[in-house]
């Protein structure tokens, strides 16, 4: 339960106490220690202590936790009083997106806190009275005696609570109109961005930095870059997390993944001294290049003793021979064969020629996520000869709009309804699911016949994007796994039964090839979740013949896309090959990301090879190799 340890000079840029730990279950175990320590200390002394508590997928570990200790360590929060950060305006408490609800599901109903020392901002106050239920709920904390303890995540924006960019450090409690970016991170709980509320009630910067200790939880590589800026940026209304510079108890709590953008973890030779692994050495070699604007192979040696790796080119002896030594490391990594070129020398390939076809598992935790970054490295093993499994381990329903739902049935009751032949069966179950759709409205939780629908609809699009990528419908399975199903998005458990899943599938393909996404996502989102039963089920067949002479390969599906130094195979392609993988991605028409369906991440990948002197692409789809120490 110990972060990671780490020297002042090594912190340098950093204007936050930042604890990195190696997951978030022991970030969220030495977090919730603390918190008990806390109420124990101060319940022996008769008084209560007051939590600030926060919602989304982040705390969820950290609540499990605190779920633990009552259950099986006896941890009593009979003299706790709690407080939430915010609330969407204009949801019904027992709404199933309304943090309310999530604070009961996920904590209060599992533990001895007296309902009348629980707190949540209620979303329906009229517009007309909020003020003054705002001013209300500032009195309520300070007659309670203050914040001990505030827990918060942050957002995409650098938002702390709601408090979006152009908060005032002073802000207190609110209603505050959301940010575009953090409608779109919502948008797959309310099933649609037009059905995120516009306005929420949040606590104010002024509210949170009364607090008399603070903690951030962060998670993910999505995460990074934010959590770089707060922590080592200029403190600035834009990113209201940075204002926690200025409070003396604050600190953020996060995962190795969220710490990535860190000078201390990207840059660590900035920092201080290293040992210089050949990982660490292509990441700085790769840093300098872009950091002067050149090549690889016109790097000099000034360059390297002005950046802080004098000591690198005293290993390797000059510029000119390390320069290059990763010219050839990264070249290395570039095939137009990813399941390996039959017959051929691949001492410098990332894929062994042999065995030749090879047997490849594709997961993709939602459909979508396999297309998106892999949609040509898929054409080409079929291409190329290799037998192809397409495991989409989720049904992806819950990104299926209400409106894609209501476009089929109605076509289904029109057939139904003008057919000559007797459709009645037909007509009554589109009659059945508009009705639903009617009842439940944009804001409703909708039934397993409604899920179940959009599931099918789904499946219609992965068929037809796999078509497109040369891939039959019987190379495709849908596992369906439990955690899915049966919950929603932020809420995700995994089960044993997942991952048995998971296994059944490995254990019946046998494959030499693995291709999975995930391992950097939030641990709670349905990418991290679906990961983590990949990753379970490689444990459990690790001494397994084949899975001995298996290569796992992750792939980037809606994480950050992978960085040149962290490439070890680059499957170039033509303009004809990314025309075909943006046709096949465009057939999912339930769901679309706009932000990743135009090819631009893929043609980004090829200007940085390009910029570093290697060959010159229109795009390229990029992995990395998982090595059984990783698991």
């Amino acid at each position: 339960m110990e972060p990671l340890a780490c020297s002042a000079q090594e912190q340098q840029f950093e204007k936050i106490p930042t604890l990195i730990f190696p997951t978030p279950g022991d970030a969220c175990a030495a977090l919730a220690a603390e918190i008990r320590q806390l109420i124990e200390s101060k319940a022996a002394k008769g008084e209560t202590t007051v939590l600030g508590l926060a919602t989304g997928s982040t705390p969820v570990p950290f609540y499990r936790e605190l779920i633990r200790l009552h259950r099986e360590e006896g941890l009593s929060f009979e003299t706790v009083i709690t407080f939430n950060l915010d609330e969407y305006h204009g949801l019904s408490r027992d709404h199933p997106e309304s943090y309310y609800r999530f604070m009961h599901e996920q904590l209060f109903d599992h533990i001895n806190l007296k309902p009348e020392n629980i707190h949540v901002p209620d979303g329906t106050i009229h517009r007309d009275e909020v003020f003054e239920y705002c001013a209300g709920y500032e009195q309520a904390i300070e007659d309670a005696g203050g914040l001990d303890m505030q827990i918060l995540g942050i957002g995409r924006t650098g938002h702390i609570g709601f408090n979006e960019p152009g908060s005032a450090r002073d802000s207190r409690t609110r209603l505050i109109t959301l940010d575009r970016l953090t409608r779109i991170d919502a948008a797959a709980d309310f099933q649609g961005e037009q059905n995120v509320p516009r306005f929420a009630i949040t606590m104010g910067v002024g509210t949170i930095l009364a607090a008399r200790r603070v903690a951030l939880l962060a998670w993910g590589e999505n995460k990074a870059d934010i959590v770089a800026q707060a922590v080592e940026g200029e403190q600035t209304d834009a990113v209201s997390a940075s204002f926690l510079q200025g409070h003396s108890a604050s600190r953020f709590i996060i995962n190795k993944a969220a710490a990535s953008a860190l000078k201390r973890v990207r840059l660590p030779w900035l920092t201080g001294s290293v040992t210089w692994t050949p990982d660490l050495t292509r990441r700085a070699v790769t840093w300098l290049a872009f950091k002067t604007g050149k090549p690889f192979l016109k790097l000099v040696d000034e360059e390297y003793s002005e950046h802080g790796m004098a000591d690198l080119l005293t290993e390797h002896g000059s510029a000119y021979d390390l320069n290059i030594k990763i010219f050839n490391d990264i070249q290395h990594t570039i095939t137009g064969w990813p399941g390996g070129k039959p017959d051929a020398d691949d001492s410098n390939r990332p894929e062994r020629s042999e065995p030749s076809p090879k047997r490849a598992v594709i997961f993709s935790p939602e459909p979508q996520d396999d297309v998106l970054a892999m949609g040509g490295t898929m054409e080409r093993l079929v291409k190329q000869g290799h037998r192809v499994l397409v495991a989409y381990q989720t049904s992806g329903d819950l990104r299926v709009s209400d409106a894609e739902t209501q476009k089929f049935s109605t076509a289904l009751f029109e057939i139904s309804d003008q057919s000559p032949h007797d459709w009645k069966d037909q007509l009554g179950y589109a009659q059945n699911i508009l009705s639903q759709l009617e009842e439940k409205g944009p804001f409703g939780e909708p039934s397993p016949e409604l899920r179940q629908l959009k599931g099918l609809i789904r499946r219609g699009d992965a068929r037809n994007a796999c078509e497109a990528c040369s891939i039959r419908a019987d190379q495709i399975e849908f596992l369906d796994l439990p955690f899915y199903k049966k919950g929603r998005y932020r809420q995700f458990t995994l089960s044993d039964e997942d991952v048995d899943s998971v296994v059944a599938v490995l254990d019946k393909m046998k494959p030499h090839q693995i291709f999975a996404t995930g391992h950097l996502a939030d641990p709670s989102s349905v990418q991290g979740v679906a990961f983590e039963a990949v990753r379970r089920a490689l444990i459990k067949l690790q001494d397994t013949d084949w899975m001995k002479d298996c290569y796992v390969w992750l792939y980037r599906g809606q994480q950050r896309e992978l960085a040149p130094h962290e490439i070890d195979m680059a499957v170039p392609m033509s303009p004809g090959q990314l025309a075909t993988k943006l046709n096949a991605i465009q057939k999912f028409q339930s769901h679309s990301n706009s932000e990743l369906v135009d090819g631009s991440r893929n043609r980004d990948i090829a200007v940085l090879y390009d910029k570093l002197g290697l060959a010159e692409y229109e795009a390229i789809e990029a992995f990395e190799r998982y090595l059984p120490e990783s698991m």
